[in-house]
């Protein structure tokens, strides 16, 4: 028998890597958890929370307990297609952290969607839901699929498919999915029936963006776009302008770009620059908003309509203007663009459009930004009007919900504003200060269990 001098000390791995020494080393195990999730977005979000955390002195361990996500789910599953052909898809779910509640996340159908995407997106909400007072943590999910090639009828069996795939894991008050690219008020629908019939009762508080017949909320459809309306609007009038006049460049036209284009144009704006998957459109004069609705009514995108000039999706970007609306995909603005664009004004109403290296050139530049955990977050606001209205089986009228996200979305900016100004930063870093300093102090309220 060992002797007590010879026994290994409490605490110290006595097993060492059982012969996997080799294979722990090349294949980067060593790193850290979550080589999983690693991706360019993921890295844009670690890098904007790394410097936040850095703003408040956030210990080594609360960084480790918020950054990496409490949750990931990955499902590989078949759907049928409509010639009789089997296909199988992957499908994701990324709950971040439950400090403050449970978790709440869109669900999107992109070639794009990934592990990595998803995680940087859920802690993204995470910090929106925390800056706006939102009692949920951040989640996020979706298909890697091509929408654009999939009938009504394989979008049901998707989103039916995964919706099951994910009952385990979901639940009103665990996580609640909503609308995202590519998705909207019906698939939502199948996916709280799906969820519903799996409980065996109607749940319309498993998702949010759903029909108001099936508890849905006056003005959800809309809300991002008309949240970064509100945002757009707010921030000129603090910078001494008026959108009214002002041209506008937007580049993304689904359900969020075509909103604000609506509503700016509403407003007295001038919309000088658009933009969908398959091209831009420019047009100094001003593009008619309705024109352009119709025809993709019509025609599915934007190509070939008559009332502006073609241009590329990264040209667009570059239209003179006072006010540009990334309203699409992540890393649209980087430090290969970021030094030419021609605005007064950048509004994130997507979700991660600007690198950090971008924002370091901006920052040069003076632009000033509303950033997407502001602008974007009219969404997630108005879909918690939705969750509770559904949790207390009473509805509110449409005047109220606009009231209500208004007030919520001004509260959140002078929160920013104040610590701006306290820390002697940008907005970005001001509003994930404020996100995670609340998050931090829920996590740490809560301790560790057990």
């Amino acid at each position: 028998m060992a002797s007590a001098a010879e026994r290994p000390a409490a605490g110290i791995e006595r097993r060492g890597s059982g012969g996997w020494d080799s294979v722990l080393d090349t294949e980067g195990y060593r790193v850290s958890p979550g080589n999983e999730w690693r991706s360019e977005l993921w890295r844009v979000a670690v890098t904007q929370f790394n410097q936040a955390a850095d703003l408040l002195g956030l210990e080594r361990d609360a960084r480790a307990r918020l950054l990496e996500p409490r949750r990931a789910v990955v499902s590989n599953f078949p759907i049928r297609r409509d010639s009789g052909e089997t296909q199988s898809l992957t499908g994701y779910r990324v709950q971040h952290t439950f400090a403050l509640g449970p978790t709440k996340g869109g669900v999107r159908y992109a070639p794009g969607v990934s592990l990595g995407e998803c995680a940087a997106l859920a802690l993204w909400m995470s910090l929106k839901c925390a800056l706006l007072g939102l009692p949920f943590g951040g989640a996020k999910g979706g298909v890697r699929c091509d929408p654009n090639r999939l009938s009504a009828a394989e979008m049901e069996r998707v989103t039916r498919r995964f919706a099951s795939e994910l009952v385990p894991v979901i639940g009103p008050d665990q996580d609640i999915p909503a609308p995202d690219m590519a998705t909207g008020e019906r698939e939502m629908s199948w996916f709280m029936d799906t969820y519903s019939q799996h409980v065996g009762q109607a749940t319309p508080g498993i998702v949010t963006g759903k029909p108001i017949v099936l508890g849905g909320t006056e003005g959800r459809k809309a809300a991002t776009g008309l949240g970064a309306t509100i945002c757009a609007e707010a921030m000129m009038a603090r910078l001494g302008r008026k959108v009214s006049g002002a041209r506008v460049a937007i580049q993304g036209f689904g359900n969020v770009g075509s909103v604000i284009a609506q509503e700016m144009q509403a407003r007295g704006a001038s919309i000088v620059g658009l933009c969908d998957v398959t091209g831009g459109l420019v047009n100094p004069d001003g593009i008619e908003v309705e024109e352009a609705l119709a025809w993709v009514d019509e025609n599915r995108f934007l190509r070939g309509f008559p009332g502006a000039a073609e241009a590329t999706r990264a040209g667009m970007l570059e239209t003179p203007c006072e006010i540009l609306v990334p309203a699409a995909l992540e890393c649209q603005i980087t430090a290969e663009n970021a030094g030419r664009l021609k605005c007064g004004l950048i509004v994130e109403a997507a979700n991660g459009p600007t690198t950090p290296e971008a924002d370091e050139i901006l920052a040069e530049r003076r632009i000033p930004i509303v950033p997407d955990l502001l602008a974007n977050a009219g969404g997630v606001t108005v879909s918690y009007f939705e969750w509770a209205q559904d949790q207390q089986r009473y509805s509110w009228q449409a005047e109220e919900i606009t009231e209500r996200l208004r007030g919520h979305l001004e509260a959140a900016m002078d929160r920013i504003d104040e610590s701006a100004e306290r820390h002697d930063v940008g907005w970005r870093e001001a509003g994930q200060a404020v996100a995670i300093a609340r998050v931090a102090e829920a996590a740490r309220l809560r301790s560790i269990y057990p």
